[in-house]
């Protein structure tokens, strides 16, 4: 049985070579015929287990689906099976540059998406790279709210790589195409995901310049962004770990994207994080367990 299929396949390629050829009365190869035998030697390739051969046949689909103007998603796919993903995503990106070559840029970007998805798990960099790609595409066509989409992505995935600079800029690009859209309160949820980020790159100036810019944006003085982060910078300048704490722990911070999230619980304040209080006011709080008790009974409410 398994000689047959492997019998089949090559038929179905010969039958595939016989459709491209050309001759006096043919002037013009048969992509599509050539490219529907292709996948079915693949296919019995595939049956046979001889994937090496399975990729080879579903490239040559994929190049007559090309030449006919149209593309394929089976090559990669058949790659994303036999667990090739970084080939796979190679191919991907190949075909996202015909997409927009042939005036298709959304589907460029969604494969893009696509790709990085399915990088995500083996290699945070790549993914990075396509959804900032898939992000330029989408701005080129004017679709903002797309392109901010994918560097949402990018600028999570950036922070958890710990590459703080590149996230700080990407924050920045998403936060301008948020006001751009006029989606301000996203801009204030960018703006404390800004703050967490230069903090933990003990950027004090660049953390408050992004809160003192926001001022300029419409709901933002008096806002519970604005409340929490000026407490929070505050507790931060002052190396008051207590507040830093409390800020740091309630809704507003803990419920962003978890990467965020984690950012706000493990941030530290310079110098120890001690607490900057009167010996006389702790006294009066009746010690340290009547100073955790209000800390809790506050914890969240500045939300």
């Amino acid at each position: 049985q398994m000689a047959a299929k492997i019998n089949e396949a090559h038929d179905h390629i010969a039958k595939a070579e016989k459709y491209l050829r050309t001759s006096f009365m043919k002037w013009k190869p048969d992509y599509d015929s050539a490219a529907s035998e292709y996948s079915k030697a693949a296919v019995a390739f595939k049956n046979a287990k001889m994937l090496e051969e399975a990729k080879e046949a579903y490239l040559q689909e994929a190049e007559a689906h090309t030449n006919n103007k149209t593309l394929f998603h089976a090559t990669y796919v058949s790659l994303q099976d036999m667990q090739r993903i970084p080939e796979a995503i190679q191919y991907i990106e190949r075909a996202s540059m015909m997409y927009v070559e042939n005036g298709t840029p959304d589907t460029a970007a969604l494969a893009l998406d696509r790709a990085g998805k399915l990088i995500e798990s083996q290699d945070l960099a790549k993914a990075v790279d396509l959804y900032q790609k898939a992000a330029s595409v989408f701005e080129n066509e004017d679709r903002l709210r797309q392109a901010v989409e994918m560097l949402g992505k990018s600028s999570r995935l950036l922070v958890r790589q710990h590459k703080l600079d590149e996230a700080a800029v990407s924050i920045q690009k998403e936060k301008n195409m948020y006001k751009e859209i006029e989606n301000y309160p996203t801009c204030f949820k960018k703006t404390s995901a800004q703050v967490l980020v230069h903090l933990h790159r003990n950027d004090f100036v660049a953390a408050d310049k992004c809160v003192r810019e926001s001022y300029s944006l419409p709901g933002f003085s008096g806002s519970e962004d604005c409340i929490a982060l000026e407490q929070l910078l505050q507790g931060y300048d002052e190396q008051d770990e207590d507040q830093v704490h409390r800020v740091c722990n309630s809704p507003l911070f803990k419920y962003m994207d978890n990467d965020y999230a984690k950012l706000s619980v493990s941030l530290r304040v310079p110098g120890g994080g001690k607490k900057k209080k009167a010996p006389a006011a702790d006294a009066g709080e009746g010690g340290a367990g009547a100073g955790e008790a209000d800390e809790d009974e506050y914890a969240g409410g500045l939300c």
